[in-house]
């Protein structure tokens, strides 16, 4: 059985429908995905019907913006109640944060001497729920001004770049708190990629493990081999579900990502989600 428990379609910053996703899914012979879109659930229902009709399980996700001391950390949350009042309100807060800051992200390429505008960044989401920097990159590669999403984000969308700016996102703590009472499992994306490792140390992740905290997302694209090795070694101390997926995005990143490139053993996910 192959599993994939994070992915994203064109709801965030993906490039696929959801029905496009799980039909991609089930060609490249997955049993199992998950459609983790980035701080909302909207593709759920679309998704769901093409994975009944092909014959493909769908595990509903989400992929919560979150940070610690300042530091980007990403959760994974299965398996929730998406009506949840209290999760609902702080998703909300943080999809504002997203979408709110697309003008101040025009403003700083404009002090660069970039022209781009609201309508295109807003024109490249098609009518996404988050719009978000990889779509302000997408631009960016419609304008010549870059070749692809990599290049955007290495040279003006990161923190410390010139077309970088910050946003609100909701305390780890409160994520994992959120999606636990939403009766949902909580488990860190990639959690030592892009920097993360400098706050999730072994210590906090036994933190966080008091909170509910249920996995770690260790075989992932961004993670070197002594990252899996280390990784997998907390998961077993603190004894953590291990999962492992592709964090794919469609055409939005390279082949290394592409759908069942990194997979979860099925004795991990009947540890995750029971079934």
């Amino acid at each position: 059985m192959r599993i994939d428990l994070h992915t994203h379609s064109n709801r965030s910053d993906g490039t696929d429908t959801p029905t496009e996703l799980v039909e991609n899914a089930k060609a490249a012979g997955l049993d199992v995905v998950a459609l983790t879109d980035h701080d909302t659930t909207v593709g759920w229902d679309e998704a769901e019907v093409a994975a009944e009709r092909i014959g493909i399980r769908l595990v509903k996700g989400i992929e919560i913006s979150s940070s610690i001391d300042h530091k980007s950390v990403h959760l994974l949350g299965y398996d929730f109640d998406p009506t949840d009042e209290p999760l609902l309100k702080e998703l909300g807060k943080v999809l504002d944060g997203r979408n709110g800051r697309v003008p101040k992200i025009v403003a700083a390429f404009e002090r660069i001497g970039i022209d781009i505008t609201e309508e295109e960044i807003v024109a490249k989401s098609g009518g996404a729920e988050a719009t978000g920097r990889p779509h302000v990159a997408d631009v960016l590669i419609d304008k010549g001004v870059v070749a692809d999403r990599g290049e955007a984000f290495d040279n003006y969308l990161s923190p410390g770049k010139p077309g970088y700016v910050g946003r609100y996102a909701a305390a780890t703590e409160e994520a994992i708190r959120l999606i636990k009472s939403a009766g949902g499992k909580a488990v860190l994306a990639h959690p030592w990629s892009r920097g993360s490792d400098s706050v999730l140390t072994a210590e906090r992740i036994a933190e966080l493990v008091e909170l509910g905290l249920d996995g770690l997302e260790v075989d992932h694209a961004d993670h070197t081999d002594d990252d899996r090795e280390s990784l997998l070694k907390i998961a077993g101390d603190l004894d953590l579900v291990v999962t492992g997926s592709s964090d794919y995005h469609g055409t939005g990143k390279g082949p290394e990502f592409g759908l069942g490139t990194s997979t979860t053993h099925p004795d991990q996910l009947e540890r995750l989600l029971g079934t």
